[in-house]
């Protein structure tokens, strides 16, 4: 996909933001009825797979793309670290031990997950410990410095203040700079949450964009997505390529220009 650059930052509209509600509803309904058909994505190798959830979210959030996952032959857990909420040098730490303790009990690199701010964590985790983390993949995650990107932004710093603890020790910075990982960027334009200019990521060798017809809030259970994700972690490690989707899929991702 073409990206060119970015607008001045702005959320999303107030009616696709009131939209999001009745959207995800739909799309969870079509996870679990094309749920038969889904055994039928490409299976994995069993390597680790943690799945983070967004903000305000828990882990009961991510437990249908989890269950997915886990039948495709993935070792995938959720952090369990409760609701996504305040952010700080506990939370990091905590978060590194989710990498380090499946990295250990698997043998193999982990692949992370991250659904809107936690894709967030799961690209600055990556950069943290490269050494234990086979892929990135964001979804709808404001990866940009600015957080106006974002309709969350004032409940985010009420909770957590304008500079959270983690950046006032120098990490979270620079988020718009990818991991040295292969990243993919799965997002939506009709995003009503996250502005989808502030999900874009800067053209790599080993970055990419995935967009897809969603709402923020059915991302982690839309049926595209769930074929995007399956694709992306089955591939052999170190052998990574862009996304391309083939036959009847390839009219599920929209092939715009990200600008």
């Amino acid at each position: 996909m073409t990206v060119a650059t970015a607008t001045n930052a702005r959320p999303p509209s107030r009616l696709l933001a009131l939209a999001e509600p009745s959207r995800a509803l739909v799309e969870l309904a079509s996870f679990y009825a094309l749920r038969p058909a889904m055994s039928m994505l490409p299976r994995g190798d069993g390597h680790g797979v943690l799945v983070l959830p967004g903000f305000m979210a828990s882990d009961s959030s991510t437990r249908p793309m989890r269950s997915l996952l886990t039948s495709l032959g993935y070792e995938a857990e959720g952090w369990n670290l409760g609701r996504n909420v305040r952010i700080d040098n506990a939370r990091v730490e905590a978060m590194g031990r989710c990498v380090h303790s499946l990295h250990e009990r698997t043998g193999e690199k982990v692949s992370i997950v991250g659904w809107s701010l936690g894709g967030v964590f799961a690209r600055e985790l990556a950069k943290m410990m490269p050494e234990k983390v086979r892929l990135v993949i964001s979804l709808g995650s404001p990866i940009s410095d600015d957080r106006n990107h974002t309709n969350a932004r004032r409940l985010f710093e009420w909770l957590n203040g304008p500079d959270p603890e983690p950046v006032r020790n120098g990490q979270f910075t620079g988020l718009n700079v990818a991991p040295p990982v292969p990243t993919t960027s799965i997002l939506t334009k009709t995003d009503g949450v996250v502005g989808w200019r502030g999900s874009v990521q800067h053209p790599g060798e080993n970055t990419e964009n995935i967009e897809v017809h969603a709402s923020h809030c059915g991302l982690g259970v839309n049926p595209s997505v769930m074929l995007a994700i399956a694709d992306r972690l089955a591939q052999p490690e170190g052998s990574w390529k862009p996304f391309a989707a083939k036959g009847l899929a390839s009219a599920l991702f929209p092939q715009s220009q990200l600008h």
